[in-house]
């Protein structure tokens, strides 16, 4: 990696796992020896409010963790594509849940990946693990870790309670991965 650095709005409603894999991929740069810093912002209520985060990742100390205009977002539902896709820089990337979101929402100008992550995720058994497709599709698109790291990032992040579902979200990220 020449510039390592790499930040993220991840964004959805509380309850779709906006926290989990903003939590994940830190971890998950942090053991690949990265800075990192992660900042969780929480709407009127968690489940089913607003929620998001942001994660920046660096080889240098983070000068700032706030981003203000981020060079990519993983956007989850409407609400949050309307008030970060404005906001994305000229040369960013967005990952948009196609399940949830309406095509025509989508700035031309702006380079997408258009994926219908609660589909894929309900067709791998469990439709919470969307946002697990949609950081796979991430991490494709942004060359930002490797899948791998990310993937065994997920055995400290995920807890033990539910350790049975480690698998299935390597798996799905690694369907998102895939995807894009």
């Amino acid at each position: 990696m020449s510039n390592a650095y790499q930040d993220v709005i991840i964004a959805g409603f509380g309850g779709q796992g906006v926290m989990l894999i903003g939590n994940l991929l830190a971890q998950a740069g942090m053991e690949h020896g990265l800075e990192v810093s992660f900042i969780p912002v929480y709407g009127a209520e968690m489940r089913g409010g607003t929620a998001n985060c942001t994660v920046v990742l660096d080889e240098h100390p983070i000068g700032s963790p706030l981003v203000r205009e981020p060079m990519s977002t993983i956007i989850l539902n409407e609400p949050s594509l309307s008030k970060f896709q404005p906001r994305l820089s000229a040369d960013g990337v967005q990952i948009v849940n196609a399940s949830l979101v309406a095509e025509n929402l989508l700035d031309a100008a702006k380079r997408t990946v258009y994926i219908p992550v609660n589909d894929m995720a309900h067709e791998l058994g469990n439709v919470k693990m969307a946002n697990m497709v949609a950081l796979g599709a991430w991490l494709k698109a942004t060359g930002a870790l490797p899948l791998n790291v990310v993937q065994k990032a997920l055995n400290r992040v995920v807890s033990a309670h539910y350790a049975k579902l480690i698998s299935a979200n390597a798996k799905a990220l690694e369907q998102g991965y895939n995807f894009a």
